[in-house]
């Protein structure tokens, strides 16, 4: 199968889209299909052996100047058709992959959309309320121009299906439990983590430090908290330096982004995970926390709930509630034995998520994105045929 994938993220930023992603190509790659990719920036040529095509993109400032908007170019149009997929695959569709999907309209080709971001919620922690409405119609219409549209927590699911999203169903989670594992637990990477003090209690935090996040609430957890806890907040973005001088004098570590072994070390190497977003789809960072048998404290909102099971393999506490989160962070760490068993029950929860059968199931839905589209096909309308460029359907 030939698949255009239309990508809003990708390499070299790290986030839990293209954590996702990355896992996705490789079993793509395994499995024998082809893929490109079209992505903003400056990503790698190529990735999982597949071809990256780089798109002009210009930087979200001053809201979020990691973040780069991709822009619609000729070249784009052409590759499509030199490729011919079998179908498209519209990641989080905004801006970048928005046009994929609209090109794919124009060229009459199955498309499958994906639901990674809250973006709606997203705007207004950023103070662009002004643009939330017309966001929502926005990403509506657009997800509703796909055959299938994949979300990737039954929580979101439903969200999606409440604001007028059809086609729904569920891209089943994955985490890499190769590469996240207890066994990574490193003496050198707590003492770094803990600035010195690895005899001290540990929380981390691994992701983006932005607004979204609701960090500031770990600032009033750490002030409840016994004076030998100490959290490590792993990852930067658009509001570390808020939070830096916010966190002035607390217990607390900036380590800046981290992956590969050394990300794994540090998950392995704390005794919890805090997670305080009420904005999250799935919380794969959870995942990879639970696949290292370290319990995670979240929030009871958003997909959080989906990824960790309360009293299960971790905790969930009241949103925006710090009181709830520092008890619940208490219970944990004054309970040996409690904080053993949800760890070794996370870590047993992630084997079944593996990033092949995950990968599989998408497959299935690719091939149900090509069936409704073909089967009982509707020939374009005059204004395609005129504007667009139909092609017929690819072999």
């Amino acid at each position: 199968m030939r698949i255009a994938l239309f990508t809003e993220v990708f390499l070299p930023k790290i986030d839990g889209v293209v954590t996702r992603l990355m896992g996705t190509l490789d079993h793509l790659a395994e499995l024998g299909h082809e893929v490109v990719v079209f992505a903003p920036g400056n990503p790698p040529a190529r990735y999982a052996g597949f071809r990256v095509v780089p798109v002009a993109s210009v930087a979200f400032k001053p809201w979020y100047p990691e973040l780069r908007v991709g822009l619609p170019t000729a070249s784009i149009a052409r590759t499509m058709e030199r490729f011919h997929p079998h179908v498209v695959h519209a990641v989080n569709p905004v801006w970048l992959a928005a046009y994929g999907t609209m090109s794919s309209k124009r060229r009459d080709l199955p498309m499958l959309a994906s639901f990674h971001t809250d973006v709606p919620e997203y705007t207004q922690r950023l103070g662009l309320e002004w643009i939330t409405d017309t966001t929502t119609r926005w990403i509506r219409w657009i997800h509703n121009l796909a055959e299938v549209n994949l979300c990737t927590s039954q929580q979101m699911v439903e969200q999606a299906g409440a604001a007028g999203i059809r086609n729904i169903d569920l891209w089943p989670r994955a985490v890499d439990t190769i590469g996240y594992t207890p066994a990574n637990a490193s003496p050198d990477m707590r003492a770094r983590l803990t600035d010195g003090h690895p005899e001290d209690r540990l929380l981390i935090y691994v992701g983006r430090l932005s607004k979204e996040k609701d960090l500031g609430v770990l600032r009033a957890v750490m002030a409840r908290l016994p004076e030998d806890t100490r959290l490590a907040l792993v990852g930067s973005g658009p509001h570390a330096a808020e939070l830096q001088r916010e966190f002035a004098g607390t217990r607390t570590v900036f380590t800046g982004y981290m992956s590969g072994k050394e990300l794994a070390a540090a998950y392995a190497s704390a005794d919890v995970f805090v997670f305080p977003s009420t904005t999250e789809t799935l919380g794969l960072v959870a995942l990879e926390s639970l696949a290292s048998g370290v319990p995670v404290v979240g929030a009871r909102a958003g997909g959080i709930p989906f990824a960790v099971q309360d009293g299960v393999d971790g905790l969930l506490f009241e949103p925006n509630d710090a009181p709830d989160m520092a008890r619940q962070i208490s219970r944990l760490l004054e309970d040996e034995e409690l904080r053993g068993r949800l760890g070794a029950q996370g870590r047993a929860s992630t084997e079944q998520y593996s990033w092949r059968a995950a990968t599989e199931r998408l497959v299935e839905f690719y091939e149900l994105a090509i069936d409704r589209h073909w089967t009982n096909h509707v020939e374009p309308a005059w204004r395609i045929k005129l504007l667009g460029r139909p092609m017929p359907r690819a072999r």
